[in-house]
């Protein structure tokens, strides 16, 4: 059992645990950066209860993992074990995804088939953790007061992850929505 106890009472002052034991505000950029990243978590966890395709229903699967690994590396700030081989993964999954899909001509708008429309929510959450943790690396101190190193400060391969992620995300949307036969809906000038 990893956790035996939920309720704590420690953050009823506006602070929080980090892995190392480290207390910060609440609104510290580090703790902004792991809500984010917990937000996109939860919102694949709707897309995932919705009717999907079994590969795709895997790449969701491992991606929330994948997100959960790179939480626990944002906990625990000394340590980087957030693996480089997830970047190269997501890349070819965009390649294989990508691979059916008619050549865009035009802008998309979000939408389409309801799991398609709730893929673009968690594309742009993507976007957000990816602004969140750029914050969290222009930072001049850590949640100690001693000064972190980029490397501290954000593990070095979540910028390229979540950015290859959204665009994975993107690409399933369209994918969801062919699968649907749902048509896309392109920006209008």
């Amino acid at each position: 059992m990893r956790l035996s106890k939920i309720t704590t009472r420690t953050g009823d002052k506006g602070s929080t645990g980090l892995a190392d034991g480290t207390r910060v505000s609440k609104d510290h950029a580090r703790i902004t950066a792991l809500g984010s990243v917990d937000e996109l978590n939860s919102q694949i966890g709707v897309l995932l209860a919705e009717s999907l395709a079994p590969g795709i229903r895997a790449v969701l699967l491992k991606i929330q993992n994948d997100l959960f690994d790179l939480g626990g590396s944002l906990a625990l700030p000394a340590q980087d074990a957030f693996a480089e081989n997830r970047v190269a993964w997501l890349d070819e999954q965009i390649a294989h995804y990508n691979a059916g899909l008619p050549p865009l001509r035009e802008f998309i708008l979000p939408g389409g088939s309801r799991a398609g429309a709730l893929c673009h929510v968690a594309r742009t959450l993507a976007r957000r953790a990816e602004r969140d943790l750029v914050a969290l690396s222009h930072r001049n101190g850590s949640a100690n007061g001693k000064p972190e190193t980029r490397h501290q400060a954000v593990p070095q391969h979540a910028l390229p992850y979540l950015n290859r992620l959204s665009d994975l995300l993107f690409v399933l949307s369209r994918c969801i929505n062919q699968n649907s036969s749902t048509k896309e809906v392109f920006w209008e000038r």
